[in-house]
């Protein structure tokens, strides 16, 4: 079996288990999280809200995530995955120490935690843009990482969705040249909301005494972990599909 059509099977494995029924454990973990939600203060509640606007502007209009090094796509995708991998144990450590850095500060350091962690994650899906030989300087590129961003933390309509974006891309790319209807657009509540929703049981913990260190150095290490699995195979499947002539 050669490298791609290993690659194919994990990308078919991943997508069974994305749309796969919640177990107890995560539907226990999503009520708790939904009822310590309901006294987080409203204030905070907008401050989450507010950094989403703002670094997904940033995403998609500036060039504060835009990769220094140039694109130089990899000759082959084993070579594009081994780098990717690379590159995400480094932004991995550093969520780690940020998320027990802002763990160990109890509840208020913690909600510095979500605009950095926030920042990290879209660091790191530019990089792996770059890793795969897409430029991030074009509209259409950042729109793309915005669909795997979402993605990762979506419920299952908006989840397949994105998906079926990603799978369409060589059509749907066409649409995106512009940068002038997209952020006008946008749902924003529903983004928002699904994003607030996401802040599972693991994110919760780093915010009690005692535990917050270890917590939210744990939440960040799984939460990165996670982005990395749906963004691999997002540009992994597009790879693929590029390389069959679609």
């Amino acid at each position: 079996m050669n490298y791609e059509h290993k690659v194919q099977k994990e990308i078919d494995s991943w997508e069974q288990q994305m749309f796969k029924s919640p177990g107890w454990l995560e539907k226990t973990s999503k009520n708790i999280s939904n009822r310590i939600n309901l006294f987080i203060p409203s204030k905070v509640h907008n401050m989450i809200t507010t950094t989403i606007r703002s670094i997904v502007r940033t995403a998609l209009f500036g060039a504060e995530y835009t990769p220094g090094r140039p694109v130089a796509r990899a000759l082959d995708l084993e070579q594009a995955d081994q780098e990717a991998r690379e590159r995400f144990a480094q932004f991995q450590k550093i969520a780690v120490a940020e998320g027990a850095g802002t763990g160990a500060g109890g509840i208020m350091l913690s909600m510095v935690d979500f605009p950095a962690l926030i920042a990290i994650k879209m660091k790191f899906l530019f990089e792996l843009a770059h890793v795969y030989g897409y430029d991030t300087k074009h509209f259409a590129e950042r729109v793309f990482i915005l669909k795997v961003f979402q993605m990762t933390f979506a419920g299952p309509n908006s989840r397949a969705e994105q998906l079926e974006a990603i799978k369409h891309w060589h059509l749907e790319k066409d649409q995106w040249k512009s940068d002038s209807e997209y952020y006008k657009n946008m749902d924003w509540e529903t983004f928002q909301i699904e994003y607030r929703d996401s802040m599972d049981f693991r994110k919760m913990l780093q915010m009690l005494p005692g535990i917050g260190a270890f917590a939210g150095a744990w939440a960040n290490y799984t939460i990165l972990e996670e982005l990395r699995e749906y963004a691999m195979n997002a540009y992994r499947l597009r790879w693929l599909q590029e390389q069959s002539g679609l």
